[in-house]
C-alpha cells in the first residue's frame, strides 16, 4: 500500500511545489491510515488544513481506497 500512496502523493506534489511547499510521507499504517509532513509554504500556511483534506487526502483515498485517514504531523 506505501508504493500506492506514494505514487498518489507524486500526483499533488507538483501542485504543491507551484505554490512553494512539498508533503513528505512519513507512514503508512496497517489500519489505513497515512502520516505526512507539509514543507516549505505548506508547513506555515493558515489554509495547510484544508490543503491536506481537500486535496492530499482526497487524491490519495481516491487512488488507494484502503486508505482511511491522512494526518499531518
Amino acid at each position: 500500500m506505501k508504493e500506492k500512496v506514494e505514487a498518489a502523493i507524486k500526483k499533488v506534489r507538483p501542485a504543491l511545489q507551484d505554490d512553494g511547499g512539498d508533503v513528505e510521507l512519513v507512514d503508512v499504517s496497517s489500519d489505513g491510515v497515512v502520516k505526512v509532513k507539509l514543507t516549505g509554504k505548506c508547513g506555515s500556511c493558515p489554509m495547510s488544513q484544508m490543503t491536506l483534506k481537500m486535496g492530499i487526502e482526497r487524491v490519495i483515498k481516491q487512488e488507494v481506497p484502503e486508505v482511511k485517514e491522512v494526518v499531518a504531523l
